[in-house]
Parts: C-alpha cells; sequence; structure tokens
C-alpha cells in the first residue's frame, strides 16, 4: 500500500528554510561570541559535544541502514561522540528526511538521504514536506549502487537473448509485447525501465508488484521478461541461474560482476541509472561543523569494515565534497524530473 505523505506541520518551506539561515547565522554569531566554535581562542564547548543523532528514513536491516551502522561507529572514533542511528522509515523516505530538514541546524541531526529522498520524490509525490535543496546541506555522497537488467533464463534461450543488443532488437521487432516487472510505481526499477525504453526507442509494459521480491519471483517463473534489480540483491539468483543477467547501469563495469557489459557499451550510449546515498545535515550548517562532518564521513569510507560491508551489498564508497555534491545532486534531479513526467507515475 502506497502511504501518503502528510502535510507538514509548521512553517511553510520558504519561510522554515529563511528560519534555518537565520537561525544558523544567529548560531555562528553567538558561537564567536562566546568561543564555542572549532578552532575559536578559548573555546568552550568544541563541536561535537553531545552524541550525535543518525537518522535512517528506511527500515532496519535494509542496505542505508546497514551502511549507517557501519559508518556510525567508525565516525564516532573520529569525532568522538556517538553517532546513534535511528530508523525513521515512511512515505519513500520523505518522514526521516523531514526530521533533519526541520532540526536546528547545529550539526547534532543528520540523515542518510538517497536518490529517492533528494531525486526522485520531488516529482513523484504531489505534495513534499520539504525542498530538497533548500532545507538541507550536502555533506557528502557516501556509496554508488548499481542495478543489474536480468531476463528470465527459459525465455532467454528460447528467443536467443544473449545481450542487451539481442533485448533491444527483440522489442522493436515485438512492440508492446516485453513485460518488464518493478517494485511498484516510481520505484528504482520502474524509472530505469522507463529510462531503458526512452534511450533505447522501444516499447515495454511495466508491470507494478508490492516490491521488488515478487516482481522477481514472477521473472523466475517466467511470468515476465525482464527486470531492473539492485545488484546485489540479484547476485545470488544470477549465480544459481535462476536469473540472467545482460547488463549494469552504471557508467563503470561493477567489480562485484566484472564479466558483466554496462547497458551503455551494450548500444544504449549515455545509459547511467544506479542507487546511490549520502549524508546531509540541516540547512544552514555552520562551515566549521560541516567540514568537521564531511572529514569525518570521508575518514570513515576508507575503513576497512566500512569498505568490505559496502561490498557485501555490491557498492562502492563514493565520497564527494559538499559542494560537488550539490551539484551532482542537481543533474540527478534534472534527470528523474524527466524520467518521472515520461513514466506517469505519481504519490497522492
Amino acid at each position: 500500500m502506497v502511504e501518503t505523505v502528510r502535510p507538514c506541520i509548521g512553517p511553510p518551506p520558504g519561510r522554515r528554510r529563511a528560519l534555518n539561515r537565520l537561525a544558523g547565522a544567529a548560531a555562528i554569531a553567538a558561537a564567536t561570541a562566546t568561543g564555542a566554535l572549532p578552532g575559536t581562542a578559548g573555546a568552550r564547548e568544541a563541536y561535537p559535544s553531545k552524541p550525535i543523532r543518525f537518522i535512517v528514513p528506511y527500515a532496519n536491516g535494509g542496505p542505508l541502514d546497514q551502511a549507517a551502522r557501519v559508518l556510525a561507529e567508525q565516525m564516532r572514533s573520529t569525532l568522538g561522540q556517538p553517532v546513534i542511528v535511528e530508523n525513521k522509515p515512511g512515505a519513500g523516505g520523505n518522514i526521516g528526511a523531514d526530521m533533519v530538514a526541520k532540526a536546528e541546524p547545529d550539526g547534532y541531526s543528520i540523515v542518510m538521504g538517497a536518490v529517492a529522498t533528494h531525486a526522485i520524490n520531488p516529482y513523484l509525490f504531489k505534495k513534499m514536506p520539504y525542498d530538497a535543496n533548500e532545507d538541507f546541506t550536502p555533506i557528502t555522497r557516501v556509496a554508488l549502487v548499481p542495478n543489474v537488467l536480468v531476463v528470465s533464463p527459459a525465455w532467454a534461450s528460447r528467443e536467443k537473448i544473449d545481450s542487451v543488443a539481442a533485448l533491444t532488437g527483440y522489442a522493436k521487432a515485438h512492440p508492446g509485447k516485453l513485460n518488464y516487472g518493478s517494485g511498484g510505481n516510481g520505484s528504482a526499477g520502474h524509472l530505469a525501465g522507463e529510462l531503458f525504453k526512452s534511450m533505447a526507442g522501444i516499447d515495454m509494459v511495466h508491470v507494478p508488484y508490492k516490491g521488488a521480491a515478487p516482481a522477481k519471483l514472477e521473472l523466475m517463473s517466467g511470468e515476465i521478461q525482464l527486470m531492473f534489480d539492485n545488484l546485489a540483491s540479484a547476485t545470488p539468483q544470477i549465480r544459481a541461474g535462476q536469473l540472467k543477467a545482460l547488463a549494469v547501469t552504471t557508467p563503470e563495469r561493477a567489480e562485484a560482476q566484472a564479466d558483466l557489459p554496462t547497458v551503455a557499451e551494450s548500444g544504449v550510449p549515455g545509459f547511467d541509472i544506479s542507487t546511490w546515498f549520502g549524508i546531509f545535515g540541516p540547512a544552514g550548517l555552520p562551515a566549521p561543523v560541516l567540514d568537521k562532518l564531511y572529514q569525518a564521513s570521508v575518514a570513515a569510507l576508507k575503513a576497512p569494515d566500512v569498505v568490505s560491508a559496502l561490498d557485501t551489498m555490491g557498492a562502492r564508497p563514493a565520497p564527494m565534497d559538499p559542494k560537488a555534491f550539490g551539484d551532482y545532486i542537481r543533474d540527478e534531479q534534472r534527470k528523474y524530473e524527466v524520467i518521472v513526467k515520461q513514466s506517469g507515475a505519481t504519490v497522492d
């Protein structure tokens, strides 16, 4: 069941952004006057002086939750304070993200945002409780997770589909006959399929399911012909021969499946769609606090435990400085605005 985003309680996003900026400026002025900012003479209370709340806007046990927990442990050793992960799922990640959008810009509330919360949902949801650009301070991108184009092995064998080129050739010869599944309208798999349709110049029928798992079961049974799935999630079925992988969706090949070509190198130049996630604070974070969080995050991403944990998800560390991350998000928004409009997907 699709959750409904309730109108936010409190100031509208525009006014809240102004209030956040004023609060941030006031905090900097007050901290400077009292010597509380890191690096000021006679500092009374250098940041951080208490635990940091790290919101994960999705359920416990998922990829973002796992990544946040290993990162939190490493960041604790750098920052000298506990970084406490809290799961606040709901509304496609909007509920948890909005908690940080409304938080004080003091560095004690951060969120593990993602492609959904900051690039897809602004165009998918008719009502958003926050502005993905104006209500947040990007800290760093954390990781990229490739998706993979998989097909039904029995169908692929029967139709001699062994590559992306063969798949697109079949689709052009049989317009509207291919069914691709996804975890639901507006899901990553749905939007990847829409981008593939557009860029490959083919016609396919989208079949939404209540989650990626049932879609994958239907694919393995041959009820649908293809889907775009998370590489880490699909790898066990690929290795067991229950799914046939044709290509990964990132510009570069995935280390976990280095023999798989990319969609871009397989006849659809420029194709690039992947899951990413990163750390954000509220708008108006003081520069010294932002820098400290950025440095701690990047140091954590180099830790062997973090690299290993990301690797098990098929992800790779992909840090960016705050400005570059902000620019990257705006590029992603431009891409997904077009894809979401083409798909016709909306959430009330």
